[in-house]
């Protein structure tokens, strides 16, 4: 998820908000000065986050403005895979772990997404067998991100493969619940990990969301 900026106060908040509607206006508007209007107000949220975050007025507006239609929640998908009750985690470049996962493309489903980057990070061959739980992201995770993220995360078992090098991980390895490492906290915090373990555990595990 490189890229990706935020900031927690409520002038951004106000800025996204901005954004979205302006997103909308374009969408649905059809009158042609509205439309002019709507497009000035977006670029105008599109200065401000870059005045507030730093960031260039180009790589913000890729960002923060680059989605047309309806502005709604990305989807992001996490694979928990176990073996002998360890649980599978990637290493990223920057030495910290996280469960194998990312962005959901437009034209995968939760299942095909889920499997394709398991075998994009770890070489692995897996099926996907149920859905845990599926959490917004800004409620759990930080740092909190200026847009909604849907994180599902999903049950998966490995049927083959080995670890294929790759531009995103440099390996993976089995860890205890009680062995958790350094985690990417944007991916994923220690407490969604062990909500894998306890997942994994329990036949009747129902799927938690928020």
């Amino acid at each position: 998820m490189k890229g990706v900026y935020y900031m927690d106060d409520k002038l951004v908040n106000w800025i996204a908000e901005l954004q979205s509607i302006a997103q909308a206006g374009l969408t649905y508007g059809k009158d042609v000065y509205d439309r002019e209007r709507y497009q000035r107000i977006r670029e105008i949220t599109a200065e401000m986050m870059a005045a507030k975050t730093g960031l260039s007025l180009e790589k913000v507006t890729d960002l923060f403005c680059g989605e047309t239609s309806y502005q709604t929640p990305k989807v992001d998908t996490r694979a928990a895979i176990f073996k002998d009750n360890k649980i599978l985690l990637v290493h990223e470049s920057d030495g910290t772990w996280s469960l194998p996962g990312g962005w959901v493309e437009f034209n995968l489903s939760i299942k095909e997404n889920t499997i394709k980057e398991i075998r994009e990070e770890t070489g692995l061959e897996a099926t996907a067998e149920k859905i845990i739980a599926i959490h917004d992201r800004n409620k759990h995770n930080v740092p909190e991100y200026v847009y909604g993220v849907c994180k599902v995360f999903v049950l998966c078992r490995v049927h083959g493969g080995e670890f294929v090098e790759n531009i995103e991980t440099t390996g993976f390895e089995y860890f205890a619940e009680d062995e958790i490492p350094t985690l990417a906290l944007a991916k994923n915090n220690e407490e969604q990990v062990k909500m894998c373990f306890r997942a994994y555990n329990d036949p009747n595990w129902e799927v938690e969301f928020d």
